[in-house]
Formats: structure tokens, C-alpha cells, sequence
């Protein structure tokens, strides 16, 4: 830890107010994510609890809102303080599982693809070709309306259309890594394949990778949002923060506006904390920038 603490990768990470602000944002939506929904008397996905009367009250600071719902109320009496918070769980959730499933895939697809070439390599990077040719919420879109609303559906989708960013990446710093002398002096030496692969290709492949997964988490909360908006998301008995939007976006211009806004300033400062830390780290992670 002392070590840690005296790198010169904390000092810059301090000297950084872009990386402290977008680590603290991150650190406070870790926090509401694990914390915040005991902390709240409302669970708004339990349709026993919610109060019809309570619909569409105003924020506290407004006339005739009311102390117990300091962000106010949507039409169905749910307290948008609490759904940002359950909301909230339900779009990191997302962002992280898809964000792990499609580096896991395109990692090992990208290590393939560089390291055996032949024919494995011109299929991966011709299928890879292809989706780039199409925008992600595109592919995200088409995936979902052929399989259905759901969480696991949403997971599927955006893996499908993240694995190729990390395959790509890969695979161009394999092709680089297997030319060196130490990969060659371990295929002279008969190291198997898997051992080479796993020992020494795929530890000098992951830096480059740290900042795309980091990055991802952010653009895969966007993504779920706007599936989510559009109807073809996770849901409605599961609301994330792009649903939320959704339901408010409804009565948005007569004058219910909290319902849609709080929720799209939870995503903003969620999205903007994860790019703040990852712009850091593709600065402080680049070897050209030393």
C-alpha cells in the first residue's frame, strides 16, 4: 500500500482533477448502487407499497411537494429518489456483466485470431468488419426486437456488439507480441501454445484493454438506456434509468418534469464520472505519452 501510495501513478492520479472528480462520481454511485436502496422507505418495484394518491407530487422544494418524497413522485406514486437508486442498480449491473462478458469474449477470440491467423483470423476479423459497418444501439436494436425485452436479453445484446472492440484490439498487439524474443525463445524452449498464449502474450495485451472495459461500462449504460426508452429494453417491472426517462418523457411537457430529469442527470453524472477516470487512464496507461 505504502508503495502504492508514493507510484508515480497516484502522484499524477492526485495532480488530476478530471480523475478525482470522475473517481469520486463513480465511488458515489458504487455507494448508491450497493447502499442506497436500504436507505430509502420505498421499494418502488413492489406494487403493494405504492400509493395511487401519491402520484405526481412535486420535489420538496416546490409547492405542494411532500417531505417523504424529496425528488417527487411519478404516476404510479414511486418516489424518484428510490427509483433512481433501484434504477441505478439495475444499469451498472448491466453495464459491468456486459462489460466482463465482452471483454472475456473478444480477448479470447482477438488471442486466437493473433496469434494462429489462417483462417481463424480471417473469420473473426471479417465478422468483426462486418458489425463495425453498423452502429452498436443498430445492432442492439435489431438483437432485441428479435428476442424480447428482459435483463438477460439486454446482456446478450450488448455483448454481442462490445466483443469486437476488445478482438481487434488484441489481436493487433498479439501479432506485435509474438514477434519479440522472448515469445520466440519460448516456442524454441516447447512451451505449449496455451503456455505461451497464457504466460506471456496475454499479460503484455492487457493494458490497452484496462481502458476500453473502463470506457465500455459507460457506453453500455447508454446503450441499455436507450433500448430501454425505446421499449425494447429491460421491463417495465424493472425500471433502469433509461426506462425511467421513458415513463417521464411522457408527461414531460406538462410541466411533470422531475420525473424524466432526475433520472437523465443520474445518468449524465454516471457516464461523465466513468469517461472522466477512463480518459485518465488511456493518458496515463499510453507508453507514447511517458
Amino acid at each position: 500500500m505504502t508503495s502504492f501510495l508514493r507510484s508515480e501513478f497516484f502522484h499524477n492520479y492526485t495532480r488530476s482533477t478530471s480523475a478525482v472528480i470522475g473517481s469520486a462520481l463513480m465511488v458515489l454511485f458504487a455507494f448508491a448502487v450497493i447502499v442506497g436502496p436500504f436507505l430509502v422507505s420505498q421499494n418502488p418495484y413492489d406494487i403493494a407499497s405504492l400509493n395511487l394518491m401519491d402520484s405526481y407530487k412535486p420535489p420538496v422544494w416546490i409547492e405542494g411537494g411532500d417531505p417523504q418524497f424529496v425528488l417527487g413522485t411519478d404516476g404510479q406514486g414511486r418516489d424518484v429518489w428510490a427509483s433512481i437508486l433501484y434504477g441505478a442498480r439495475i444499469s451498472v449491473f448491466i453495464g459491468l456483466v456486459a462489460m466482463i462478458a465482452s471483454c472475456t469474449i473478444g480477448t479470447v477470440l482477438g488471442l486466437i485470431a493473433g496469434f494462429y491467423g489462417g483462417i481463424a483470423d480471417a473469420i473473426i476479423m471479417r465478422i468483426a468488419d462486418i458489425q463495425l459497418s453498423f452502429p452498436s444501439i443498430l445492432i442492439a436494436l435489431f438483437l432485441m426486437s428479435a428476442v424480447g425485452t428482459g435483463v438477460d436479453k439486454v446482456l446478450i445484446a450488448l455483448t454481442a456488439v462490445g466483443w469486437v472492440v476488445y478482438a481487434r484490439t488484441v489481436r493487433g498487439s498479439t501479432l506485435s507480441e509474438i514477434e519479440k524474443e522472448y515469445v520466440q525463445a519460448a516456442k524454441v524452449a516447447g512451451l505449449s501454445n496455451a503456455k505461451i498464449i497464457r504466460k506471456h502474450v496475454l499479460p503484455n495485451v492487457l493494458t490497452p484493454l484496462i481502458v476500453i472495459a473502463t470506457i465500455q461500462v459507460g457506453t453500455f449504460v447508454l446503450i441499455e438506456a436507450s433500448l430501454s426508452f425505446l421499449g425494447v429494453g429491460v421491463p417495465i417491472t424493472q425500471p433502469s434509468l433509461g426506462l425511467l426517462i421513458k415513463n417521464g418523457f411522457d408527461v414531460l411537457f406538462s410541466g411533470l418534469w422531475w420525473t424524466s430529469v432526475f433520472p437523465g442527470v443520474a445518468i449524465m453524472m454516471l457516464v461523465f464520472g466513468i469517461n472522466l477516470f477512463g480518459d485518465f487512464l488511456r493518458d496515463e496507461l499510453n507508453p507514447r505519452l511517458k
